[in-house]
């Protein structure tokens, strides 16, 4: 599928500055919903990669369902309780980024991914996050490799649309408290008979972040914005 462009310069022009950021805020759900952004299980570093090893193409429904809780977060990371929006961002970045099937099921993954959504389903977008993890039958292709990676983030920034945006008019995001947050940082892959690959990562979040409450994941772009 195309990738749709997410891009907050030039969205809305000619509308007041207001309105601009309560197109951010209150409709970024309806942006990001069109595509998954970066698949964190596709490994770009072919060059270094075992031809056996099973292709990591993003091929989960985008409409499925949330993991029951009781399905455990296997090895998964839990959310830090950060009230700041770029931290929190780098965070949940490391974990889109990490994973292990040697150690985690794919309800599991699911699961542990769910746990960082903000619980105000009006901004959560759970399409956009949960279609980041491959299919049953991929999954298991890739728990036959031993398939499991590691993360670094190198940093974290509120991109320039989205700053000019605020600079504006900083009061309207008291709407929902919404943050944009570019995260870039590099992803190692590792499976059986030592073959792996690594490869640089960006990606771009909406994280809630209400005042006196930690922070949450609402939604992943659809593509990167710096």
């Amino acid at each position: 599928m195309k990738k749709r462009l997410f891009s907050l310069s030039g969205y809305g022009v000619g509308w007041s500055a207001k309105r601009r950021i309560a197109i951010v805020a209150l409709v970024i759900t309806a942006l990001l919903a069109v595509a998954a952004i970066v698949a964190f299980f596709t490994g770009r570093g072919e060059q270094n990669q075992d031809p056996t090893a099973p292709s990591q193409a993003n091929s989960s429904s985008p409409s499925e369902a949330a993991p029951k809780p009781t399905a455990g977060s296997g090895s998964v990371s839990g959310p830090p309780q950060i009230a700041e929006p770029i931290a929190y961002a780098k965070a949940a970045a490391k974990m889109l980024w990490s994973y292990d099937t040697r150690a985690t099921s794919r309800d599991q993954q699911l699961a542990g991914m769910r746990a960082w959504m903000t619980k105000e389903t009006k901004y959560a977008d759970w399409n956009s996050v949960s279609g980041q993890v491959p299919d049953p039958v991929l999954w298991s292709r890739m728990t036959d490799q031993d398939q499991h990676a590691t993360a670094k983030v190198t940093e974290g920034h509120f991109p320039s649309a989205f700053k000019a945006a605020l600079a504006d008019d900083p009061s309207a995001i008291t709407e929902a408290y919404i943050y944009v947050v570019t995260v870039n940082g590099k992803q190692q892959i590792v499976w059986k008979r030592g073959g792996g690959g690594a490869e640089e990562r960006a990606v771009t979040l909406a994280v809630q972040c209400r005042p006196h409450h930690d922070c949450s994941l609402a939604a992943i772009a659809p593509s990167v914005t710096q």
